[in-house]
């Protein structure tokens, strides 16, 4: 770990929090699976079922996304 730490530029300290929020992200992003109540699913599917916005979807694919 220190060495890892000394090579990277970083305190262990940091290093550590880095890796740590690296996994972290990883994991949230993998996840596959969303258990929600019936009212946030029928939201759900209400937003779903709702006519796309053209300019706010244009603005939205036009971000860069945070795992890029």
């Amino acid at each position: 770990i220190d060495h890892g730490a000394k090579i990277a530029g970083k305190t262990r300290t940091d290093f550590m929090l880095d890796a740590a929020c690296e996994k972290a992200e990883e994991l949230l992003l993998d996840r596959t699976l969303f258990v929600v109540d019936t009212e946030r699913f029928e939201r759900f599917q209400q937003l779903l079922d709702a006519p796309v916005n053209r300019d706010a979807f244009d603005r939205l694919m036009s971000r860069k996304a945070p795992w890029d």
